[in-house]
């Protein structure tokens, strides 16, 4: 037995030596044969902008108006603003033999001046073809006699989690530094990004200022990713956009100088442990509607609030980041399918997407409304009927209904889930809530432990909260 149990530890620990020796001898040598393919695409890129400045203020006398020399400190004082220039690095890379740039936005966005310097040493005053806020990509374009040589651009979603990726870039200004690492995650969602449509590509190759903009390699010298930002200085964590991103939005900065998005027109929210709980739901997925906006092309289709997305066209959402990722590169005019979940049970609604209103088209007021003593129920609210004068100060017509949370007891379970004093109070549990009678009908229903799924009106926004009480 002792034999038969030594035999295979040496059998496992054989197969153990076997997958080591396979990675070991799959691993490059040298990154060296790759570079050499692909570094004449990467440029360096210095930026110029001209900035005014207030004109020097001098120290006053003390002898004030006395002083002979005060009307030449004012004269001085009241000149012109003085210009200086500001100077600024980035990377780029060439994804055309015409001379077509790829690189971000905020490396040239606000320069009135654009030179790139090519890996031969050639320099070439660039100009912008198109650039993207909401994407933080832009296309310049230098003019040259012959071709240039250009960058592949491979397939960011092949990519995954340990791979292989080389960056080339210009950090501080060190023109062609070559850094090495891994892809350490993918879909990273990036708060208050510059680019909030992109799930990042995370990794550890060293990504420094001056680096933006530059390609990040795969293992085969394909592009896969726009290098764009770093996680503090040193942390060998940065992030780079995917160029399955990149391949949508170039054309269209080629052709129009712009990036045009689709559009449904609904208010989306992260599902909740509890929210899905009061939905039926084993798990947190979809995007929950909080909201349609009137006229909007998810009205036109029957989309309703309460209702789960579930896929776009085929595609699973798995949270609201996603939805609003495929709605954005969804071409305008075209008719998609939603699975949506409604009150239980499945089903699929076509809607043709519009166009994205401008931003600022659409925004998002806080309602301002009295306090009065209350008391507090179950719910830990305190609220009261509209009355003609709130709905004037909450912009919404004469004969609504409905209840005002005056206020939300400290501690409460209502107030850990930012319920918020001045929020209207729509729904309890689906059921509508009109007066204050009918607000205190439903919360007489909860009791300690009950789950309580609320639906708040909030400026121009509704949402759903859900908690236990």
């Amino acid at each position: 037995m002792k034999k038969i149990i030594f035999l295979f530890s040496v059998f496992v620990f054989g197969l153990g030596i076997s997958a080591n020796a396979a990675w070991y001898e799959g691993r490059p040598n040298s990154f060296a044969p790759l570079v050499k393919k692909v570094k004449a695409a990467v440029v360096n890129i210095s930026t110029t902008k001209k900035v005014k400045r207030p004109a020097n203020r001098f120290p006053r006398s003390p002898f004030g108006e006395m002083d002979p020399f005060e009307e030449f400190r004012k004269f001085f004082e009241n000149q012109v603003p003085r210009e200086e220039e500001q100077h600024s690095l980035g990377t780029g890379f060439i994804i055309n033999k015409d001379g077509d740039i790829l690189t971000n936005n905020h490396v040239v966005g606000e320069a009135d001046e654009i030179l790139v310097k090519l890996f031969d040493g050639r320099k070439f005053k660039a100009s912008v073809v198109g650039r993207d806020e909401r994407s933080d990509m832009a296309v310049i374009k230098i003019k040259s006699k012959e071709d240039l040589p250009f960058a592949t651009l491979g397939n960011s979603d092949l990519m995954e989690p340990g791979d292989w990726v080389v960056a080339v870039g210009n950090p501080f200004g060190f023109e062609q530094t070559v850094t090495v690492g891994v892809v350490s995650a993918k879909g990273r969602v990036i708060q208050d990004s510059r680019s909030p449509f992109a799930k990042f590509i995370q990794t550890d190759a060293s990504i420094n200022p001056g680096n933006s903009g530059g390609p990040l390699f795969n293992a085969g010298g394909e592009v896969i990713g726009i290098n764009t930002m770093i996680y503090g200085m040193g942390t060998g964590i940065g992030f780079a956009i995917p160029i399955n991103l990149a391949k949508e939005a170039v054309p269209q900065l080629i052709s129009k100088g712009s990036v045009t998005r689709g559009w449904l027109g609904v208010q989306i929210q992260q599902m909740t442990p509890e929210l899905a709980e009061s939905y039926g739901l084993k798990q947190e997925q979809g995007a929950l509607i909080g909201g349609v906006l009137p006229g909007s092309p998810a009205d036109q289709s029957g989309l309703k609030r309460g209702d789960i997305v579930l896929e776009y066209d085929g595609k699973k959402v798995e949270e609201p980041f996603d939805l609003s990722a495929y709605v954005a590169s969804s071409a305008v005019g075209k008719t998609i399918k939603l699975k949506v979940l409604r009150q239980g049970k499945e089903q699929t609604i076509e809607a043709k997407v519009g166009k994205r209103p401008e931003e600022g088209a659409i925004r998002e007021e806080k309602p301002q409304t009295p306090k009065e003593q209350a008391t507090s129920d179950a719910l830990g609210l305190s609220v009261r009927d509209i009355t003609p004068e709130d709905a004037k100060k909450l912009n919404l017509p004469s004969t609504h209904t409905g209840v005002i949370v005056d206020q939300v007891q400290p501690g409460s379970s209502a107030e850990d889930h930012d319920v918020r004093e001045g929020d209207l109070l729509l729904e309890i549990n689906g059921v509508g809530i009109n007066s204050a009678e009918d607000y205190v009908r439903e919360a007489k229903k909860l009791s300690k432990g009950s789950l309580a799924r609320l639906l708040i009106g909030r400026g121009s926004m509704t949402i759903y909260v859900a908690f236990r009480i």
